[in-house]
């Protein structure tokens, strides 16, 4: 019995650490973040979204799409979040849809993560001299030589630099990818952006085939993000026009698994990894519980040794 005990616990002792080893060897994690997630039926029983404000010319379909324009003139909406995103890791990934029944089409939607919200303006349906990062998704191409359409941007705001809708934001542009096929795709179109602070900035799509990520850029030295910034989502029309739906947004929270002494994107400067320290109080858990056990089966052993030799001294 003592023997069984022991190799169980010298089991349970394997696993745990094998689990520490495995929580500590530097994988990206992550935790949904609900406040900026928004999926079908998009809406609350009174009608509104807990999380997320919209107005202009956005109308919601609770069982298909938010459509930001629609496939008409002149129009003009937006999609903003109601808190700030705090997160200091994430990860947006989004399903959307171009498209409309024109030969000719424009102009295009945004994606935000700025100091404002829910302000109506002349770039892709929101306010010029922004703070922050925006992502424009480019479908009509205004005096760009050399560069196919649609075009992915993404701008760095300062709150003073104006975004040039003549040149399509040609001097200033972080960094961008053409996406010929994102109109129309024949799969699931996506794109996913993943931010680590200081660290790592990177955009993939998805719209050639389904499940297959398309690198946009990436860079090692990614802009900085206003403390307070909201997640959001513009579009407009002009004379041109186009659909241009979102159909769900997941948001995540990430973190890195790696402890200090070992730099990993997204760990921070100097910063211990409080999911490390996680896995050390998880190690010392286990280890009391083992020894619990063994104390346990220890004493369960000696009981019933000592009940047979009683049981033994008075049948004698």
């Amino acid at each position: 019995m003592l023997l069984t005990s022991t190799l169980s616990a010298l089991w349970l002792a394997t696993c745990a650490w094998g689990a520490v080893q495995t929580d500590e060897d530097g994988t990206v994690k992550s935790i949904g973040l609900r406040t900026h997630t928004l999926v079908q039926p998009y809406l609350d029983s009174d009608m509104q979204s807990r999380w997320y404000d919209f107005g202009g010319d956005t109308i919601i379909r609770t069982d298909q799409y938010i459509r930001l324009v629609s496939d008409r003139p002149s129009q003009n909406g937006w999609l903003f979040s109601r808190v700030p995103l705090t997160a200091t890791n994430w990860e947006i990934e989004v399903e959307f849809k171009i498209h409309g029944k024109n030969q000719l089409y424009g102009d295009g939607f945004a994606m935000w993560i700025t100091k404002e919200r829910g302000k109506q303006g002349p770039v892709f349906g929101s306010v010029d001299k922004f703070e922050g990062l925006g992502v424009f998704f480019d479908t009509y191409k205004n005096n760009r030589p050399g560069v196919v359409f649609p075009y992915v941007m993404a701008m760095v705001g300062d709150g003073k630099t104006s975004y040039d809708k003549d040149t399509d934001g040609k001097d200033t542009e972080f960094a961008g990818c053409s996406a010929r096929g994102i109109r129309h795709a024949s799969v699931p179109t996506k794109f996913r952006l993943t931010y680590f602070q200081d660290k790592y900035l990177k955009l993939e799509l998805q719209y050639k085939t389904e499940g297959e990520w398309t690198l946009c850029f990436e860079t090692n030295e990614p802009p900085a993000i206003p403390q307070v910034a909201y997640l959001g989502f513009t579009a407009e029309t002009g004379e041109l026009s186009d659909n241009h739906d979102i159909i769900s947004v997941n948001a995540k929270n990430l973190y890195t698994t790696q402890p200090t002494g070992r730099p990993t994107p997204g760990s921070g400067r100097g910063r211990k990894s409080s999911v490390s320290s996680s896995g050390g109080s998880w190690t010392w858990f286990f280890l009391k519980t083992i020894f619990f056990f063994l104390v346990v089966g220890g004493g369960y052993v000696g009981y019933t040794t000592w009940r047979t030799k009683n049981q033994r001294t008075h049948r004698f």
